[in-house]
């Protein structure tokens, strides 16, 4: 436990100094709340809403650094670490090289909750929206989000063969996911077509989960997210530790 302390402690000065994070998954999301907070202010979501359109995106929002740490962060470290060889070492010490890849679980972990505390705060206190869910509903499918993007990161950061392959993945499921999930260009108003495409991306489900939780909508609106980002988890945590590259 001592050593895991120290290697967080460390590891996350160095995250903070690098600023890679700091600015996707923390400033993004503020600027995010910011602009859509001038353009839409406290109007309903749609004629007859009971719950402001900003209301309505925040459980959006708040995805967009689950997904900068699990489908970007995470696969681009894994990576590079096993290209520097630094996995490789931790096998011949008595510290287990999973240890490095918890500590960085934990690290991506605060990163999405210092987000979502921040997006909450400027949503309360300067545009005054509420929350109208179930608070432990939310903290459910938070978690399950973050398990389901996190294990993507593990299966392409840990059977990527190098580090560039890595870069090439990670980028091809994070700008879509990004920009058609409904995380930054609301999902209410985009085309039917393109609703149907991005119905398709992993992260849309999680955002239709948040959505339904934050709002407290009824059950059918959160059963598809539910199974389908629980199937995912499993699935691509089961690659990963079948197939997972040390080195």
């Amino acid at each position: 436990m001592k050593a895991f302390r120290t290697m967080l402690k460390t590891e996350l000065k160095l995250s903070i100094r690098g600023m890679d994070m700091i600015i996707f998954a923390i400033v993004f999301p503020i600027v995010m709340v910011i602009l859509l907070g001038i353009i839409y202010g406290t109007k309903p979501a749609y004629d007859g809403a009971d719950y402001t359109f900003l209301e309505q995106s925040f459980g959006a929002i708040s995805t967009i650094a689950i997904c900068a740490g699990g489908v970007m962060g995470l696969p681009l470290l894994i990576s590079d670490y096993r290209h520097k060889k630094i996995l490789k070492r931790f096998k011949v010490t008595p510290s287990s090289p999973i240890l490095i890849l918890a500590v960085h679980l934990v690290i991506y972990t605060i990163y999405s909750v210092v987000s979502l505390i921040s997006v909450y705060i400027l949503v309360k206190i300067f545009f005054h929206s509420d929350f109208n869910g179930s608070i432990f509903g939310f903290v459910g499918s938070y978690v399950l989000v973050i398990l389901s993007m996190f294990s993507i990161g593990m299966l392409v950061g840990g059977v990527a063969p190098d580090a560039k392959t890595a870069s090439i993945i990670a980028s091809i499921l994070y700008f879509p996911m990004l920009m058609f999930s409904g995380a930054t260009l609301p999902y209410e108003v985009m085309p039917d077509t393109l609703q149907k495409v991005t119905d398709f991306l992993p992260l849309t489900q999680g955002v239709k989960l948040l959505k339904a939780t934050s709002l407290g909508l009824s059950i059918d609106n959160i059963v598809i997210p539910v199974v389908s980002m629980s199937v995912l988890a499993i699935l691509c945590i089961s690659i990963s530790i079948k197939c997972f590259r040390w080195e």
